[in-house]
């Protein structure tokens, strides 16, 4: 008689994850996820221990935007998954593709009040593209292919599993994960390549607004023939800079400052305005559009939203490279203008600030050290606050995904996680994690975790001892200050009992060689880095008195 091996569901769970090519999970162990954690001793895939459930979430959110793969995280049920929530949320929103697990109290516990019991399936519905519970051990394969299969699916994002702790100890005959299968994306429409290449040449002042998309499409390449086939300008969002490289002439930096800067007014004089892999929630087309007046071609892999401020002329539905390489075979070559005044004025106000001395240190002038001792493919993941907008804005990216921003959710806390799951992906790189004093501070514990992987990361800290950014909105909007003071311990030393390595800025002409070095220290580095934000209101002040490109020149 036939044998037949049994396993338990949360080893058939296992084996489904490493179906699915996973290398790492990361997150905390619990009570209730103990069957899994026990069946990972006899997998390849490694478990990654943080510090907090929310540093897992933000590790796996990075891995599947670097990957394209959905990076996993992993926590026991109540407050553990709750803690995944925030990371989570900024995943699905940035799409990015990952796949969360967490522990659940047994089915048979359920439907009452229980210690620890939530209903996480639809807590986590309304943030993932699929939330579902493992009721029986024989759907395991079918739900994890799916999860996968929605996570990284055109748009990517989330997706939730729900394995009560009773369902992964039952067992099961063994059986086969489900074959491992993604969608191809369709070719678009020859006529709506036709119509868009006519609308091009008939164009006289065309730009092109580059989102998200283009990277995931891995479509950075036809964007740059289509850019160059027709000369036509391109702005990156914050989520797509290195989409085109920083130093092309071709190139104009990136909107999505919430003003009237440079960018904004080549996009008013603009007659057609070309989104390519742009999400809707990487910049409100209402800034850019108030008026309703621009001519919108939508290039993308999904059809376009629908908002007010987004209606378009044109709509190109398939195939990023495809689709960009058919248009600009169909276009007269060379004919459009490329906006060079413009693109001067930009490369102008980015090498403003490269000499100053002046201490504390201006954004500008940490930005432009950072890219001096950057390798164009080295990696900086920056937090969300004040030094974001002028990450986004300054920043020089010269590949894809080479400067990874948290913009649709725009979380706080990501930097420090981003950064050691960006390590293991690419261990040969520099990798800089850019954080204000506060976003460093709501994830500092995962210092421990990279030092105990043994990772030679950079974390450049921009102190100022309070929240920077709600300042700024608080002194535009009221024009006075409202609890956003704070304190921070001594970096140096905080790095230092974490037995990470740390550093104070005191002067200016310092700081180039500090990150230098930092990036050579072979393991954890933490620079504690004075800060001058009063250069946000004068942005603002500036950015408020130009009313025309030709009134710029002091911007």
């Amino acid at each position: 008689m036939k044998t037949t091996n049994r396993l338990r569901s949360a080893q058939l769970l296992v084996k489904c994850l490493e179906n699915e090519g996973v290398e790492y999970i990361f997150g905390i162990p619990g009570e209730e996820n103990i069957g899994v954690m026990d069946a990972l001793l006899d997998s390849p895939i490694q478990f990654v221990i943080t510090r907090h459930e929310q540093g897992a979430a933000f590790m796996a959110d990075v891995y599947g935007r670097l990957t394209g793969r959905a990076g996993v995280c992993m926590s026991t049920l109540g407050p553990g998954a709750t803690n995944l929530v925030t990371g989570v949320a900024d995943g699905n929103m940035d799409r990015a593709p990952m796949v969360a697990i967490a522990g659940q109290g047994a089915t048979t516990r359920m439907h009452k009040e229980s210690h620890q019991v939530l209903d996480l399936v639809n807590l986590f519905a309304p943030i993932t593209k699929y939330s579902v519970q493992i009721r029986e051990p024989e759907i395991v394969p079918e739900i994890v292919r799916k999860a996968f299969k929605f996570a990284q699916t055109e748009k990517p994002g989330a997706a939730f599993i729900d394995f009560p702790e009773n369902v992964a100890e039952m067992e099961i005959d063994e059986m086969p994960p489900l074959r491992v299968q993604q969608p191809v994306p369709p070719q678009a429409a020859s006529g709506k390549c036709r119509q868009v290449a006519q609308l091009i040449d008939e164009a006289k002042n065309p730009i092109i607004i580059a989102g998200n998309g283009v990277i995931r499409h891995n479509a950075c390449d036809a964007l740059l023939n289509l850019a160059e086939t027709v000369n036509i300008p391109v702005a990156t969002t914050f989520m797509a800079k290195g989409a085109i490289p920083s130093s092309h002439p071709l190139s104009l930096g990136t909107v999505g400052l919430k003003a009237h800067d440079l960018i904004a007014f080549g996009i008013e004089e603009a007659d057609l305005v070309l989104c390519i892999g742009y999400d809707l929630v990487e910049y409100d087309p209402a800034y850019w559009n108030p008026k309703l007046e621009e001519k919108i071609v939508h290039i993308d892999g999904s059809p376009a939203e629908v908002d007010t401020h987004y209606i378009v002329e044109a709509g190109v539905v398939g195939d990023l490279t495809d689709s960009m390489n058919r248009i600009a075979s169909r276009c007269d070559q060379d004919k459009n203008k490329a906006m060079p005044e413009l693109r001067k004025k930009i490369v102008k106000e980015l090498n403003r600030y490269a000499d100053d001395t002046a201490h504390p240190i201006k954004p500008q002038k940490i930005i432009s050290d950072l890219r001096k001792a950057m390798n164009p493919e080295d990696i900086v993941i920056s937090d969300v606050g004040a030094h974001k907008m002028w990450m986004a804005r300054m920043f020089q990216a010269e590949r894809p995904n080479t400067c990874i921003i948290s913009n649709g959710f725009a979380s706080m806390g990501i930097a420090l996680p981003g950064a050691i799951a960006a390590k293991l992906v690419y261990p040969e790189r520099n990798i800089l994690a850019v954080c204000g004093d506060s976003g460093f501070m709501m994830n500092n514990q995962e210092i421990e975790t990279a030092v105990r992987l043994g990772l030679n990361i950079t974390i450049l800290i921009f102190n100022d001892n309070k929240y920077g950014l709600i300042e700024w909105h608080q002194l535009r909007e009221y024009g006075r200050k409202s609890n956003i003071d704070v304190t921070n311990p001594d970096f140096v030393k905080f790095a230092d009992s974490f037995g990470a390595k740390g550093y104070h800025v005191s002067k200016t002409e310092d700081l180039l060689d500090t990150i230098k070095t930092a990036m050579n220290d072979g393991g954890v580095s933490i620079i504690d880095c004075p800060i001058d934000y009063s250069e946000n209101m004068k942005l603002t002040e500036r950015l408020k008195g130009m009313t025309s490109l030709d009134q710029s020149e002091d911007v």
